[in-house]
C-alpha cells in the first residue's frame, strides 16, 4: 500500500519529552501523506512511543504489544506495528527476535527515517534504526499537535543527557546532550502564540545545561518571556547540581515565567546521593531550596523521590522523609527503585532491598507527601490566583479546570467563562491534590500582577 494511503496511530508512554517526540513523528508521517487516526483499530500503522525509566512502564508496553498481535491476525498481517523511543534502543533484539511482536524499531534520533523503514517492511522483513546522533535536535520540524486542548503545549529545547546518574538509562537511550538553536525555539513559541496557545513548557533532560552560541538557559527563558507577555512559560527538568541563580532572578522579574520549579532530590541522604552519582549533598540541596524561596517568594516546588535504592538503610530512608518534611513539596513523583540494564547501579551495586521493604518505604513516602500537600493546599484558602482554564472538569461540564502560576490544579464553576481564558479566582476549598475556587472575573497576566513583562 502506498504511503499516502496509510493511516497511522501513535500511543505514547512516559515523560513529557516522549509526548513532544510523538508530535514530531506526527509531522514526519503527515508530511509523507499519511493520515493520523485516533483508534488503533482504524490504523494501518501502529507505533508505541516507549519509556525505559521504570519496569512498570515497560511492562505496560509489552502487554499492549501482545494485544496488537490479535489485531494483526485480524488484518491478515497488513498491519505494521512499530516501537519508538527509549525501549526501541534498549531492547531491540527482544522485540524482533525473541518476542517477534513488532515490524519496525526506531530509536529517538532516527524518526526522520520512519518513511523509509515503512517502505522496507514487506514479506515478513523487519526494519531497524536505533543509531544515536550527536547533532539531531529536529529543530527544523514543526510538531503537529493532533491531540490536546489547544491551550497547553510542549517545546523540546535540547536532547540527551550527560549526567550519568547511576540508576538511569537515559544517557544510553537518548545519547549525549545537544541543544537546539535558540532562534528555532523562539520561532516555535511565536507560532504557538499565533495559534492561541497560552501555556508552554520548555523540555530537556536537564535544561540547566542548555547552551547555544553564548545563549544559556536563563537567557533563553528571558527571550521566551518576550515572545508573548500573555503566554505562560514553564520548564522541566532541572538538576540541582548546576541550577543557575540568574535563572531565579529572571523568573522573579518576568510575570509570565511561572513560579514553579521541578527540582528532583531523589534521596535525602548524602551517602545514597553519592551512590546515585548525584553530585550534591543533602545540605547543598537544602541551601538551593532556601535560595529559591528567598528569590522567588511563594515559589511552588516539586521533586522526584526513589525509595529502596541499592543498600539503603532504614536510617537513610528516614533522612528522605525528613527532607520531604523540611522542604514541604507541593507535588512529588515517587517510585520504588527498579534496576535497569546497562546502568552503573546494575553493574556496580546489588539490588538488595527486598520488594516488600521497597513498597513499605514507598507507601511511607506517599503518605507523608499527601499529608504535606493537604496542609499546603489548605493554606491556599482565601488567596487569589490567576488560573488559565484548560478544559471541562472530569466531574461536570458545568465546571472548568485550570492551573495556577504555581502549577496547582483548580476547579471552578464555568458560568460565562471559556477555555483558554485567564480567570481571577479566590480559593474556597481544597484536597491534597486539588484546589476549589470561586471565579471572580476574566483577567490577564498584566492586570493580575499589576505589571508588564520587562523588556
Amino acid at each position: 500500500m502506498p504511503l499516502n494511503q496509510r493511516k497511522f496511530y501513535i500511543e505514547t508512554y512516559g515523560c513529557q519529552m516522549n509526548f513532544a517526540d510523538s508530535e514530531i513523528v506526527n509531522s514526519i508521517m503527515i508530511d509523507n501523506g499519511m493520515q493520523p487516526v485516533h483508534k488503533a483499530e482504524e490504523a494501518d500503522i501502529i507505533f508505541l512511543n516507549t519509556c525505559s525509566i521504570r519496569e512498570n512502564a515497560e511492562t505496560r508496553v509489552w502487554n499492549r504489544l501482545k494485544e496488537f498481535r490479535g489485531l494483526k491476525r485480524q488484518k491478515k498481517n497488513d498491519l505494521i506495528v512499530g516501537v519508538l523511543g527509549c525501549m526501541a534502543e534498549r531492547v531491540r533484539e527482544r522485540f524482533l527476535e525473541k518476542e517477534k511482536l513488532v515490524d519496525i524499531v526506531v530509536g529517538p534520533d532516527a524518526y526522520r527515517d520512519i518513511p523509509n523503514l515503512i517502505s522496507e517492511v514487506s514479506d515478513g522483513r523487519k526494519a531497524v534504526n536505533v543509531l544515536l546522533s550527536q547533532e539531531e535536535t529536529y529543530a527544523d520540524i514543526a510538531p503537529v499537535r493532533t491531540t490536546g486542548n489547544g491551550v497547553t503545549a510542549f517545546v523540546s529545547i535540547m536532547r540527551g543527557c550527560d549526567n550519568m546518574c547511576s540508576f538511569c538509562v537515559v544517557p544510553f537511550t537518548r545519547g549525549r546532550e545537544r541543544s537546539r538553536p535558540w532562534q528555532s525555539i523562539q520561532d516555535e513559541l511565536k507560532q504557538l502564540s499565533d495559534q492561541g496557545y497560552r501555556d508552554v513548557t520548555l523540555l530537556g533532560q536537564n535544561v540547566n545545561s542548555y547552551h547555544d552560541n553564548g545563549v544559556h538557559f536563563a537567557d533563553l527563558m528571558y527571550k521566551a518571556s518576550q515572545v508573548d507577555p500573555e503566554m505562560r512559560i514553564r520548564f522541566s527538568t532541572s538538576h540541582p547540581k548546576d541550577f543557575p541563580n540568574d535563572l531565579l532572578h529572571v523568573i522573579a522579574e518576568q510575570p509570565n515565567l511561572c513560579s514553579y520549579i521541578h527540582i528532583p532530590a531523589q534521596s535525602g541522604n548524602s551517602e545514597i546521593l553519592e551512590r546515585m552519582r548525584r553530585p550534591y549533598t543533602r545540605e547543598e540541596y537544602l541551601e538551593l531550596i532556601a535560595t529559591m524561596r528567598e528569590l522567588i517568594p511563594g515559589v511552588s516546588l516539586s521533586t522526584d523521590i526513589i525509595t529502596g535504592f541499592c543498600g539503603e538503610t532504614d536510617e537513610q530512608h528516614a533522612e528522605t522523609l525528613s527532607l520531604m518534611q523540611t522542604v514541604k513539596y507541593d507535588l512529588a513523583y515517587m517510585f520504588a527503585y527498579s534496576e535497569r540494564d546497562r546502568t552503573l547501579a546494575q553493574r556496580k551495586y546489588s539490588d538488595n532491598i527486598p520488594e516488600a521493604v521497597k513498597k513499605q518505604r514507598l507507601a511511607e513516602v506517599i503518605s507523608l507527601q499527601q499529608s504535606v500537600q493537604e496542609v499546603n493546599n489548605r493554606a491556599e484558602i482565601g488567596t487569589r490566583h490567576l488560573v488559565l482554564a484548560e478544559g471541562s472538569s472530569k466531574r461536570s461540564d458545568d465546571q472548568l479546570f485550570g492551573r495556577t502560576d504555581t502549577n496547582k490544579v483548580v476547579i471552578f464553576d464555568r458560568k460565562n467563562f471559556d477555555v483558554n481564558q485567564y480567570v481571577d479566582v479566590e480559593i474556597t476549598g481544597s484536597t491534597s491534590a486539588t484546589l476549589f475556587a470561586e471565579p471572580v472575573k476574566v483577567s490577564s497576566i498584566a492586570e493580575f500582577f499589576g505589571t508588564t513583562v520587562t523588556v
